[in-house]
């Protein structure tokens, strides 16, 4: 009998030491995990990406996260590389805005449906920015020069079915109106030349990459189409607490294949959420011009599922004209 409880004491020893090295071998068990940004090097999603996943890593301690650029195909390659990875955990990868508006353009068959949300650290609104010496200081005040001057107000994007063409579409349907869409493809420098040189009468796009000329006191912000108010322009009213319940966000979200293991994702979900929540997170990314944003995991999901079906809409206006 007594040599019977010494066996049962021993292999109860042997199963607590085989637990604690399983539970030390736990995700991500000291394994690289692959980060794929389908984006260039030193661009926004990069850089958000990039300091994201330092942060994540310290913080989980045993986990070894490897940044890999893929740009080709404005960013679908490397998008449909994440959906296609093996659902294990040790292949993420940011997917951007364009994943909801790409597949109604017929650009790719891809879909928010094919990932689990981990975070999105930007969540970019469109704001009505216009020359600092325009005759209008409010939302207000220009939604009413726009209707006394019909047709005539030039509103600048980064081209037709992108995102801030969108943004702009939105504007005329909530409020009524019609502008003229004047397309800039290169990007906001050429949009913020053309309201300093008086050819556009304004925008509505990511504030953030106006920064430098809004403090110079060049351009003004009259109001964002956000939940609620930037980190890096508090001052500024959103559409929703000026009565018009408008969100449209340029976001990318760090995502993981549809399918990888609920236990994996709560412990990278888990992270993203302790390190979105320090001091350290908002000071990076306000530092990069970049307005922190943190939505974890399904409402991630659910932001992106939300904005396939508003942009779906906004792309049959587009392409029945």
């Amino acid at each position: 009998m007594k040599k019977l409880q010494l066996l049962s004491a021993a292999i109860a020893i042997g199963l607590s030491v085989f637990a604690a090295g399983a539970a030390n071998a736990a995700y991500p068990e000291d394994k690289d995990i692959t980060v794929i940004i389908p984006k260039n090097p030193g661009g926004g999603t990069d850089i958000t990406a990039r300091g994201l996943i330092t942060m994540m890593q310290q913080d989980l301690g045993n986990a070894n996260f490897v940044p890999q650029n893929k740009p080709d195909g404005n960013g679908i390659v490397g998008m449909v590389d994440v959906a296609n990875a093996k659902p294990d955990g040790y292949t993420l990868g940011m997917v951007t805005v364009e994943l909801d508006i790409f597949p109604h353009q017929g650009k790719t068959k891809l879909s928010y449906s094919q990932y689990d949300s981990v975070i999105a650290p930007i969540a970019a609104p469109a704001a009505l920015i216009v020359p600092s010496d325009a005759p209008y200081n409010s939302l207000e005040e220009f939604v009413a020069y726009v209707k006394d001057h019909p047709g005539e107000i030039m509103m600048g994007n980064s081209g037709v079915g992108a995102i801030w063409h969108i943004a702009t579409l939105a504007f005329e349907k909530e409020f009524g109106v019609k502008v003229k869409h004047i397309p800039y493809p290169k990007g906001t420098a050429d949009i913020a030349a053309a309201m300093a040189g008086k050819h556009i009468s304004g925008t509505l796009a990511d504030p953030s990459s106006f920064k430098s000329q809004i403090e110079a006191g060049n351009l003004k912000i009259l109001a964002v189409m956000a939940d609620k108010r930037t980190k890096m322009f508090p001052d500024v009213p959103t559409f929703k607490e000026l009565g018009h319940d408008m969100t449209i966000r340029a976001w990318a979200t760090l995502v993981a294949p549809k399918g990888t293991p609920e236990e994996a994702l709560k412990i990278l979900r888990d992270s993203a959420k302790r390190v979105s929540s320090t001091p350290e997170y908002a000071e990076y990314f306000l530092k990069q011009g970049i307005d922190p944003t943190s939505i974890i995991g399904v409402d991630a999901d659910k932001m992106m599922e939300e904005d396939y079906a508003m942009y779906g809409e906004f792309m049959k206006q587009i392409m029945a004209k």
